[in-house]
C-alpha cells in the first residue's frame, strides 16, 4: 500500500478526471467565449465572421451597458457597506443566546435554500402597491404606497433588499461558525476583567474572525457579479432598463436577441470587471487581516 501512494500515476489517476472535466467545462468556455467575442456569430448559423474590436467598441459606447455597470457597483457597495455589517451583527447576537440557537440558524438559512423564482414572486406579492406587506406597513406611518417594481427610483433598491434577505442568512451561518470557533477562555478572561459584552465583541471576536468576514465580502462581491436570476423573475431588467446589470444586458443580447458574440463580449467584460475588483480588495484590503491567530 505504501509502495503504491509513493508511486506518481496513482495521484495523477486520481486527479486527472476531475483535471479533464475542469478544463472542459470552465477552461475551453472561457476560449471560446473570448474567441466568439470577436465575431458577428447569432448562435445558430455556421457562418462565423470576424469583426475586430467592434463588439467591444458597440458595448463601450452604449449608455445602457454603464447603466448596468453602475447597477452592478450598486450591487457591491450595498453587500459591502450594508449587508456585510448586518450580518456581523446578527452572527453576534445569535452566538449570544443560550438557547435555540439551532432554530435561529435554521430560520436564518432557509431563505438561502429556496428556489429563486419563489423567492421573486414571494417578494412579488410584498411589494405589491394595492395590498403588499411593504405597503400595509409604510401606511401605518401614513406613507404614501410606493410601487415598488414599477418605478425607476425604487425598483432597483427593492431588488437589493430582496437579494439580501436571501443571501445574508447563508453567509450568517458562515460567521457564526468562526464565532463559535473561538475559545471560550478568552471571551471568559475579558468579562473576568470587565469588559463589557460591547467591548468583548468589538475588541476580541471581530479581530478573530475578520478572515471570514474577508471571505464574505469576497463571496458578495462574486454573487453581485453575476445577480441575474432574481432580476429576471421580478423586473426583468426593467422598468426603462433601471434593474439592468451586466448579466442581464448580456442575456438579453445573447440569448433573447440572438447575438452571441456581442453577448459573449459582455461575458469577457464581465469577467475583466470581476478580475479587477477581487484583485484591488485582496492588495487593498483583505491581506490585512490574512494573518490573525488566537
Amino acid at each position: 500500500m505504501n509502495r503504491a501512494l509513493r508511486n506518481p500515476l496513482i495521484y495523477i489517476v486520481f486527479v486527472l478526471p476531475a483535471f479533464l472535466l475542469f478544463l472542459a467545462f470552465f477552461i475551453y468556455p472561457i476560449f471560446t467565449a473570448f474567441d466568439n467575442s470577436f465575431t458577428s456569430w447569432n448562435g445558430i448559423s455556421k457562418d462565423v465572421k470576424y469583426i475586430g474590436l467592434d463588439n467591444y467598441v458597440t458595448a463601450l459606447n452604449d449608455d445602457a451597458f454603464w447603466k448596468a455597470v453602475r447597477n452592478n457597483v450598486y450591487f457591491i457597495l450595498f453587500s459591502c457597506l450594508i449587508q456585510v455589517p448586518i450580518i456581523v451583527v446578527f452572527s453576534l447576537l445569535i452566538a449570544s443566546v443560550k438557547r435555540l440557537k439551532g432554530m435561529y440558524k435554521t430560520a436564518v438559512f432557509a431563505p438561502s435554500i429556496m428556489s429563486t423564482a419563489v423567492i421573486g414572486i414571494l417578494w412579488g406579492f410584498i411589494y405589491n402597491p394595492d395590498f403588499g406587506l411593504m405597503n400595509e406597513m409604510l401606511g401605518l406611518v401614513g406613507i404614501e404606497p410606493i410601487y415598488w417594481l414599477s418605478d425607476r427610483k425604487w425598483a432597483m433598491i427593492a431588488i437589493l433588499i430582496t437579494n439580501a434577505w436571501q443571501w445574508t442568512g447563508f453567509y450568517i451561518v458562515m460567521v457564526l461558525a468562526a464565532i463559535l470557533s473561538i475559545p471560550k477562555e478568552l471571551d471568559e478572561a475579558a468579562a473576568i476583567d470587565g469588559a463589557t459584552g460591547v467591548q468583548r465583541a468589538t475588541q476580541i471576536t471581530l479581530p478573530l474572525i475578520m478572515p471570514i468576514i474577508s471571505v464574505v465580502i469576497m463571496l458578495s462581491i462574486a454573487g453581485a457579479m453575476k445577480a441575474a436570476d432574481i432580476i429576471l423573475v421580478m423586473t426583468k431588467g426593467g422598468p426603462a432598463g433601471s434593474t439592468d446589470v451586466m448579466a442581464t444586458y448580456m442575456i438579453r443580447y445573447a440569448i433573447t436577441s440572438f447575438k452571441h458574440g456581442f453577448g459573449n463580449s459582455i461575458a469577457v467584460l464581465i469577467f475583466l470587471f470581476t478580475i479587477i475588483v477581487t484583485v484591488l480588495y485582496q492588495v487593498l484590503i483583505a491581506r490585512r487581516n490574512e494573518r490573525i491567530e488566537y
